[in-house]
């Protein structure tokens, strides 16, 4: 079974959104865009115990908060609509009378006269639920319910609700990273543990054992405490001076806990050994990292029960996980659940989706979430991606901005150019990694207009420079309309351009460094600087015969901000002009001076006159 299309209204930050999905998928975006609000819509439609909290929204779930309109017949309601497809045998059967069909390549639900195109393989039975979240002003509080969107009404003409039973054959499972790691491995309903005891048919039993046996601890607490008997006793005393207690033997004791079901699925803990020579300890406490592998397991678990029908809803699985394990859950989730939706920050994780499984959530100022498909192979060739997916893509798509420079050398001058800039000028150039600003390098002239058209289907501002050369018209319009800025320089190459626009001085600097350090310790340079033109032959010799090595960016570091290439530096300033630094927090002092003279003066005492007593 998989999710085919979401579509929410005035739920949490998003006004309005339809979301359509062909399988897994990852969501991208920056704060705030509503990556984990799909997530929590997904729930509220989908998550059999979700609607059973009290109350099960509240005010800020409602978009803008706007729940209650004075006078108003009906109230704003949340809307969450789920349409399901590929449904399991068992959900088939359930909920025969209100299953739909659905063309996969249309994307919608087939009419009525449209019997023809049932059985072609681009339509499938669909089931649509809706959740519905409105405030009650009568009874002064928020419900929520899930129905059917098609098939019979109730009596009242109400659309029919959709059972906990029939949802929990859905198998929706929805694991918030940072939330759900303290309680999974609890008792507590809903937690991944109590879905797995509840899956595999153990629960019935378990309570009334677990109770039977604290009951009749052997010894009691109390009884087994030499110390703490004397003062129960006297307690007792105490309290039969005031209310008679007609008892045989001990009329206070102690549990364990409170022995009812509620109490004990919050007490039971899971414990845990990390090491050789450790003595179990309570899973809350060992580190992050290990909790979430914990989650994981669990999750597997899950999936191994219900195989072929399980629905990942997953916030950030990088979570304080190294790399290669953060890999293994991206494969876990891609090769062993039915369908997974995932929010993600990190570039391992987003290398292991293919481009046509990954959405960009951008929302406007009006509340409306959008989804922008990462363009496939036709915009930027499958070996391309795969080449420069980790390192520099992914984080390139996860920023605001890219810089794309024809090679390594280039990459390299733009950012030690950067750095200086970002030095000397710290207000008029804010630095570019914290503007989300990524470098990244095309290895090859012929593939930046292919990177700039992949970042402007993403709206993602981009960049270009690149060598003066004879070019075809398509190609050089192809370059002009991709980018934001296309900047070619005067030079063909940019060693050429390094010498001729950086001074001798820096130049003859840096050779100087290069034969001083040992690095080019064969380099023959004569006693003194010879003239200017020898300097920039012999400094463009060697930044020619060793491309890629990192020297254009050493040579860099031996320039003055006033000597750093003319070319770089404007094509810098019109970046920086685009992602201006935000405004600086005022020092403390300076609040607490404002506050002062904003505050209403103390009224001044009038003077005690003669009389005064």
């Amino acid at each position: 079974m998989k999710i085919a299309r979401l579509k929410i209204t005035n739920f949490r930050g998003i006004k309005n959104a339809t979301l359509d999905f062909s399988g897994h998928t990852l969501f991208l975006g920056m704060n705030n865009a509503g990556k984990s609000t799909v997530c929590e819509a997904l729930d509220l439609v989908l998550g059999p115990d979700r609607l059973s909290r009290f109350p099960p929204v509240q005010e800020f779930d409602f978009y803008n908060a706007q729940y209650f309109t004075e006078g108003a017949e009906t109230q704003v309601q949340i809307e969450i609509d789920a349409t399901l497809i590929s449904l399991s045998e068992e959900v088939a059967n359930k909920c025969a009378p209100h299953t739909q069909h659905w063309h996969l390549e249309e994307k919608r639900v087939l009419e009525a006269g449209e019997a023809d195109l049932v059985d072609k393989p681009a339509v499938s039975e669909c089931l649509r639920l809706r959740a519905v979240a409105r405030y009650n002003p009568e009874e002064d509080e928020f419900e929520a319910r899930t129905v059917f969107v098609d098939g019979p009404l109730k009596s009242d003409g109400e659309l029919t609700d959709v059972p906990r039973s029939v949802k929990r054959l859905f198998g929706f499972l929805y694991l918030r990273t940072l939330r759900t790691g303290s309680r999974a491995l609890s008792l507590e309903r809903g937690s991944l543990l109590d879905l797995i005891l509840r899956q595999r048919g153990i629960q019935t039993g378990i309570w009334e054992d677990a109770i039977g046996r604290l009951r009749n601890l052997d010894p009691p607490i109390d009884e087994g405490a030499v110390t703490l008997a004397p003062i129960l006793e006297n307690i007792e005393k105490r309290v039969g001076q005031y209310i008679p207690m007609e008892t045989q033997g001990r009329a206070t004791h102690l549990f364990v806990s409170q022995l009812t079901r509620e109490h004990l699925r919050k007490t039971i803990s899971f414990f845990l050994k990390t090491s050789p020579g450790e003595e179990p300890i309570p899973f809350q406490e060992v580190g992050t990292g290990t909790i979430n592998t914990l989650v994981l397991a669990l999750l597997t678990f899950l999936a191994e029960i219900k195989k072929n029908n399980v629905i990942f809803a997953m916030e950030e699985p990088e979570i304080a996980l190294p790399p290669h394990t953060q890999r293994r859950i991206a494969n876990y989730l891609l090769e062993n659940t039915t369908q997974c939706l995932v929010t993600s920050h990190s570039p391992y994780v987003l290398e292991r989706f293919s481009p046509d499984q990954i959405q960009v959530l951008r929302k406007d100022a009006t509340g409306t979430l959008t989804a922008i498909a990462v363009p496939g192979t036709t915009v930027l060739k499958g070996k391309t991606y795969r080449k420069h997916a980790r390192r520099g893509l992914a984080e390139a798509m996860l920023g605001r901005g890219a810089i794309v420079g024809e090679g390594i050398t280039e990459k390299d001058v733009i950012w030690a150019v950067a750095e200086k800039m970002e030095a000397a000028d710290p207000d008029a150039c804010y630095p570019l990694d914290l503007s989300g600003v990524t470098i990244i390098t095309a290895d090859g002239d012929g593939s930046i207009p292919e990177f700039g058209a992949f970042f402007q289907a993403m709206q993602i501002q981009a960049f270009a420079l690149y060598d003066a050369k004879k070019r075809p018209a398509e190609e050089t319009k192809k370059l002009q309309d991709n980018f934001d800025v296309s900047w070619q320089t005067q030079y063909l190459g940019m060693e050429r351009l390094l010498i001729e626009e950086i001074p001798a001085i820096p130049l003859w600097g840096f050779l100087v460094d290069m034969r001083d350090s040992g690095e080019k310790h064969q380099l023959q340079l004569p006693a003194t600087m010879p003239q200017e033109a020898d300097v920039k032959q012999l400094a463009y010799s060697l930044l020619e015969n060793n491309k890629g090595s990192g020297y254009a960016g050493r040579l860099i570091g031996h320039c003055d901000v006033t000597e750093l290439p003319i070319t770089v530096v404007s094509f810098l300033k019109e970046i920086y002009g685009r992602f201006p630094k935000p405004p600086s927090v005022p020092p403390l002092e300076e609040l607490e001076k404002e506050e002062a003279a904003a505050a209403p003066a103390e009224p001044t005492p009038a003077p005690l006159g003669d009389n005064a007593a």
